[in-house]
């Protein structure tokens, strides 16, 4: 699960996707896990849930180059992009709302297209968290 954003601007809109990742990994008890991987370049925790094992990661690149720590993650761990969710900041959603959508374009998003260039791929799992419009 990757929280995709500008590392280094928490809090902007546009690292929502992180934000998502902080809360989730205090919802799974892992909020003390975080751990700079400097193999993909991101933080990352390693939770279980469910009966499922989660590599959670916020990468530590600007946001057009996100791409490139959530294909490094997804090699080290042996994932292919069908097991890969990628949470996001929606301009096009009202703020608050959202959705997810599986494969497709990156419908101009650019850390979604980097990482699909970097995966050579569109099969990920997107949660689409609406900012809404300025």
């Amino acid at each position: 699960v990757a929280g995709l954003g500008n590392y280094g601007m928490r809090g902007t809109r546009h690292s929502v996707g992180m934000e998502v990742l902080d809360r989730l990994a205090r919802q799974l008890a892992v909020a003390e896990g975080w751990r700079v991987d400097k193999r993909c370049c991101a933080d990352v925790a390693l939770a279980t849930t469910h009966g499922l094992e989660l590599v959670l990661l916020k990468p530590r690149r600007f946001m057009n180059l996100n791409g490139l720590s959530v294909a490094s993650a997804a090699e080290i761990y042996s994932l292919g992009p069908e097991d890969i969710y990628l949470v996001h900041d929606d301009l096009d959603k009202a703020l608050g709302k959202v959705a997810i959508k599986l494969g497709g374009s990156a419908r101009g998003h650019n850390g979604v297209q980097s990482c699909i260039t970097a995966l050579h791929s569109n099969e990920m799992t997107r949660l689409r968290i609406g900012i809404g419009r300025p």
